[in-house]
């Protein structure tokens, strides 16, 4: 009986990975298979999952003739790639200068203190993600950080607390 059900939790993974590699077979179908729609592939798929899972990064390797290196090379140079899944919440702190010289280092470290995560880091339970970004473009709302792509300027801590708590 145990055997079983190993083996029914193989088949549900096997599930998984079939209508993973189905959708990503309907994304790569939409470009030919020229090392130029990489970006725009990677893009499609960052979408569509939140980051760029590894079969992804296989299936787009054979489909585009690319060694997986190099894909990777491509993922891990742009900021806007990731190879983790994010937080339902992906929260963001602009580390840039005019934000970093307003507080945001604060905002950072309280952040990290109230979910007890780091940068990079999602919550066990998938909820929240931190990173940190250079510049939102919003330096003259200083400091900033955002969540899901919403943009909260003059930030301070207890406007971080109030967000976090809204959102639980």
């Amino acid at each position: 009986m145990e055997e079983k059900n190993i083996q029914e939790e193989g088949s549900c993974c096997n599930c998984m990975d079939e209508k993973l590699e189905k959708e990503l077979d309907e994304i790569l179908e939409k470009y030919t298979n020229s090392k130029d729609n990489l970006i725009q592939i990677l893009n499609e798929v960052q979408i569509k999952y939140g980051y760029i899972p590894q079969i992804a990064q296989r299936k787009i390797s054979e489909y585009l003739g690319i060694p997986m290196a190099e894909i990777y090379g491509v993922i891990t140079f742009y900021s806007r790639f990731t190879l983790k899944p994010k937080g339902k919440y992906a929260i963001s702190v602009c580390l840039g200068t005019a934000c970093f010289v307003k507080g945001s280092e604060k905002i950072m470290e309280r952040l990290k203190q109230r979910l007890n995560i780091s940068e990079g880091e999602t919550t066990p339970d998938g909820k929240f993600s931190i990173d940190a970004t250079r510049c939102v473009g919003a330096c003259g709302i200083a400091p900033v950080f955002t969540v899901n792509g919403e943009v909260y300027g003059k930030a301070t801590v207890k406007k971080l607390d109030e967000v976090l708590d809204s959102l639980q």
